[in-house]
C-alpha cells in the first residue's frame, strides 16, 4: 500500500513524501514593482519538507493583478527577488512550483498601473467585492478580450513560465480555478462569446489547453502542470454541470504528459472519481472538507488511491513543520482565521473554505 510519506517522482523532480503545501495568496509583495521579499522567502524555506511546495498565485502580466501585494513574474526584477526564495527553499532541500495566476475580471483598476483595467472572456462583472487598499470594492465590468489581447495573454503565460524558470523555480502551475481568468473562460455565466473561444464545450475549454500548450513548449512539459476546481462558485462562478467540460479538457491534455493534474475538490466526490480515472499523471486532491481545514484523515486519499497527493492549506500555515506532525499524529497548531484576512503582515488566503 502506498503510504503519504513514499517518495514519488514528479516533473522528473524526486519529492520526499507525498504532502504539498497548497497555493494561498498572503499579498506581501509590499514594496515596489510587485516584488517578493526577504520575508517570503523566510516563509517558503520555513516549510521546505512539503514534498511539494506551490506557490501563492503570481501575476503573468500587470493586468492579471486582482489583490493589493501580490507579486509578478513580468519583469526583471521580479525575476531577481523570486530566486532569493527559490534558493532558500533549495537550500532546505525542498521544491517548489511557482503558480501563474492572471484573475481577469476579479480585481479592481485602482490595483492596476497606466489606467489598465480588469479583463474578462465578456463584458460581465462578477457579483461581490475585492480588498483593495482603500477597503473593498465593487467589482467593474471587465473589458471583453479581443483575439489579439488572447493572444497576448497565451504569450504572457509562457513568458512568466521562462521567468520562473530563471528564477530558479522546479516548475510552474497553471491556475484554472477558483474563477480567475482561465476558469472565467471555461464557464457559462462569465463566458458569453459565440466565437471560436466560446460557445460550446471545445470553445471554453480552448484558453486552458492554449495556455498549457505554449507553456509546455515554452520550459517543457515535465515543469508544467494545471489546477482546476469544477463547480466551485467563489468569484460569481456558476457551473451546475461541469463534469462535460472538465473530462473534455482533461481528455485534450491528457497528451501534453503534464507533471500533474491538481483538483481543488468540490463537494462531488463521484466527479473526483471520474477525473482521476480520466487522467493519465500524477493527481493532487486538496480535498473538499467545507467548513473545516484539510486535516489528518485526508491522508487516507492517498492509501486508498483517490489522489497521489495531497495539498494542505491552512494547516500548513499553522505547522510550518506539518509533513513531520502528521508523521507522528501531531500536535498540531490549530490554524487562526485572523491569519487569512489581514492578522498575518496583511495576508489573506483566497479561499480559505476550499483552498484550505
Amino acid at each position: 500500500m502506498t503510504t503519504p510519506f513514499d517518495p514519488i517522482v514528479l516533473g522528473g523532480k524526486h519529492l520526499a513524501n507525498r504532502v504539498a503545501m497548497a497555493p494561498m495568496t498572503r499579498s506581501r509583495a509590499f514594496g515596489p514593482g510587485a516584488e517578493p521579499t526577504e520575508l517570503m522567502a523566510t516563509y517558503y524555506a520555513q516549510r521546505a519538507s512539503a514534498g511539494l511546495i506551490v506557490t501563492e498565485g503570481i501575476q503573468p502580466s500587470p493586468v492579471g493583478q486582482g489583490y493589493p501585494d501580490t507579486p509578478g513574474l513580468h519583469t526583471p526584477g521580479q525575476v531577481r527577488a523570486w530566486r532569493a526564495v527559490t534558493d532558500a527553499v533549495h537550500r532546505e532541500g525542498g521544491v517548489v512550483f511557482a503558480q501563474l495566476m492572471h484573475t481577469g475580471r476579479v480585481g479592481h483598476p485602482s490595483l492596476l498601473p497606466d489606467g489598465l483595467v480588469p479583463v474578462g472572456p465578456s463584458a460581465v462583472a462578477a457579483k461581490g467585492q475585492v480588498y483593495t487598499h482603500e477597503g473593498p470594492k465593487d467589482f467593474v465590468t471587465p473589458r471583453e478580450l479581443s483575439e489579439a489581447d488572447i493572444r497576448r495573454t497565451i504569450a504572457d503565460f509562457a513568458e512568466a513560465a521562462r521567468n520562473a524558470v530563471a528564477a530558479g523555480f522546479d516548475g510552474v502551475e497553471i491556475h484554472g480555478a477558483n474563477g480567475y481568468l482561465i476558469h472565467q473562460f471555461l464557464t457559462p455565466n462569465s463566458n458569453l462569446r459565440t466565437d471560436a473561444w466560446g460557445g460550446g464545450t471545445e470553445g471554453r475549454i480552448r484558453l486552458a489547453v492554449e495556455v498549457a500548450t505554449a507553456v509546455a513548449e515554452a520550459i517543457g512539459s515535465h515543469r508544467v502542470s494545471l489546477r482546476i476546481s469544477p463547480g466551485n462558485p467563489y468569484n460569481d462562478i456558476a457551473e451546475d454541470a461541469p463534469d462535460q467540460v472538465y473530462l473534455a479538457l482533461l481528455d485534450r491534455l491528457a497528451g501534453l504528459d503534464l507533471a500533474y493534474l491538481h483538483l481543488l475538490e468540490g463537494p462531488n466526490r463521484d466527479l473526483t472519481a471520474r477525473l482521476r480515472k480520466s487522467w493519465p499523471g500524477a493527481f493532487i486532491i486538496n480535498p473538499f472538507t467545507h467548513p473545516d481545514a484539510t486535516g489528518p484523515e485526508a491522508l487516507q486519499l492517498i492509501e486508498d488511491g483517490t489522489a497521489d497527493m495531497v495539498a494542505y492549506g491552512a494547516l500548513f500555515l499553522a505547522n510550518p513543520d506539518l509533513p513531520r506532525r502528521l508523521a507522528t499524529g501531531g500536535p498540531f497548531n490549530a490554524p487562526d482565521p485572523a491569519t487569512f484576512y489581514g492578522g498575518d503582515h496583511r495576508g489573506y488566503t483566497d479561499y480559505p473554505a476550499l483552498t484550505a
